[in-house]
């Protein structure tokens, strides 16, 4: 995708009209907690009538890759999350970032620090040793130009309030104070020129006009060095004010620890390609994620747009459980239209006989719960023959089994109209004739026209695979000379 090209005026542009965004690092793949990020900062954009932006956060040259990048575009498509612009890649605004590094530093709002790593390594031992918080204090902060070292390296560092306190009306947390003096002078600007994360998000955030910022609570720290930046750059062209913060709480797997892969912290597209779960069922199950709405489980975009109020969202983490995913998934897939889910089925089995596979669907699908059971619970529609009947299945057909196979076929034979009330009672009156339950006769005849033991029921499949492969398939696993000797 091409990148956005952003101006100082985007926010005066906007008037302050709600503005979100979502700012993945392209070092792996989008993975749940920031699809559920995304989520909220696409709700709380459209609630309010605002705009939902994208921003790449690739200035980690080392680790962000072009396929990393793409399957985060890919994975906030299928979720239905792309960007109302063209996404801003940050990387390419290194020259902005600088240029209000420098801003700070001939305002008086940042320094020039020549502390070496080995300077700053000593001091760092020193407050271990005297057990106290380590916190750069440069001598470096006041100097009089005309002391800067000649042809040495340094950093910028952003002048830190050394009095006071911060404070932030979190929309989540509430209200969040830390002292001044806990806040560092930090490096905005690196010894090689280039601009550091804590910089380049604050200056592409104004630009960007972006007004309400929403995202994890692991960032809360980064809010108040952030807020440094703002407000000195406020002081000076008095055009840069501070977002609304939202920090919302991360995810945690079902046992209440730290969500991994063995709770199913996956990315997004193992989600779909994987465990075969629909979007709908992926953004319903995110929205419950630490936000509600009554006793409402299911609910759909329409009234999540409607419904979504950032302060609703919880203060606690929210605990991610894969089989109510997995159980909401199947709802929707009862409810999807056949024709899509033929086509994501046929994929999967590799098949082209999409019209079969949508004739199908409404019996199959309310036996799934995820796309793969549905494309498994499928694949008997293209079985080639003679079927090879799994474990279970070959247990079924016993000598007496394959007898009574052989009196369904003839039967079935006789048949003239191929329909399910015509199927039932043929195979009913075989049934009551012999003195059995129709379940003694289903069994075996699932087993021989799907090689497995379960399946949409029997008069369906039959429909289904029709007249000539039914009789065939049967015929396959009949001894029908045997049958002639022991029948009745």
């Amino acid at each position: 995708m091409a990148s956005a090209t952003v101006t100082n005026s985007a926010a005066s542009d906007r008037n302050r009209a709600v503005v979100t965004r979502f700012a993945p690092s392209p070092t792996g793949y989008l993975h749940i907690g920031g699809a559920r990020t995304a989520l909220f900062n696409w709700l709380f954009a459209r609630h309010h009538g605002g705009t939902y932006l994208l921003r790449i956060e690739d200035t980690d040259r080392a680790r962000s890759t072009e396929p990393a990048i793409e399957a985060i575009f890919d994975g906030l498509s299928w979720l239905g999350l792309d960007g109302d612009e063209a996404p801003v890649m940050q990387f390419a605004r290194s020259d902005r970032h600088a240029q209000v590094a420098h801003q700070l530093l001939d305002a008086g709002q940042a320094y020039r620090c020549y502390l070496t790593q080995a300077e700053l390594a000593a001091r760092r031992e020193a407050a271990q040793a005297e057990r106290r918080p380590f916190r750069i204090d440069s001598e470096w902060r006041d100097a009089d130009p005309a002391a800067w070292p000649a042809d040495q390296a340094y950093v910028v560092r952003a002048k830190a309030p050394r009095d006071g306190e911060t404070v932030i009306e979190d929309l989540v947390q509430g209200r969040i104070t830390v002292g001044n003096r806990e806040i560092d002078d930090f490096v905005i600007l690196r010894s090689d020129g280039t601009p550091t994360y804590m910089l380049a998000v604050v200056v592409d955030d104004h630009d960007m006009g972006v007004t309400h910022v929403i995202r994890g609570d692991d960032h809360i720290n980064n809010a108040f060095r952030q807020l440094v930046v703002i407000r000195a750059m406020h002081a000076i062209d008095g055009t840069w004010p501070d977002p609304a913060y939202a920090h919302i709480p991360l995810i945690h797997g079902a046992d209440g620890a730290k969500l991994s892969k063995r709770h199913g912290a996956l990315g997004v597209d193992a989600y779909r390609d994987e465990l075969g779960m629909l979007p709908e069922a992926v953004i319903n199950y995110l929205l419950r994620l630490g936000w509600g709405h009554g006793d409402d489980d299911i609910i759909s975009r329409e009234q999540a747009v409607a419904w979504f109020d950032i302060a609703d969202v919880n203060k606690g983490a929210a605990r991610f459980d894969l089989k109510k995913l997995l159980n909401l998934n199947g709802h929707y897939l009862r409810l999807a239209d056949d024709m899509r889910l033929a086509d994501d089925v046929a994929r999967r089995l590799g098949q082209t006989e999409i019209a079969l596979l949508e004739q199908a669907m409404p019996v199959l699908k309310v036996r799934a719960a995820d796309l793969n059971e549905l494309a498994q619970s499928a694949g008997f529609l293209f079985a080639k023959r003679p079927i090879e009947p799994d474990a279970k299945a070959a247990a079924l057909l016993t000598p007496d089994a394959r007898a009574l196979l052989a009196q369904a076929h003839e039967r079935l034979s006789a048949l003239t109209d191929w329909t399910h009330d015509a199927i039932e009672a043929a195979l009913k009156d075989l049934a009551t004739e012999r003195g059995l339950g129709l379940g003694k006769l289903a069994q075996p005849l699932r087993a021989a026209l799907t090689g497995q033991t379960t399946s949409p029921g029997i008069f369906d499949v039959l429909v289904l695979i029709g007249r000539d492969e039914t009789l065939g398939r049967i015929g396959d696993q009949a001894t029908i000379a045997d049958a002639a000797v022991s029948g009745p």
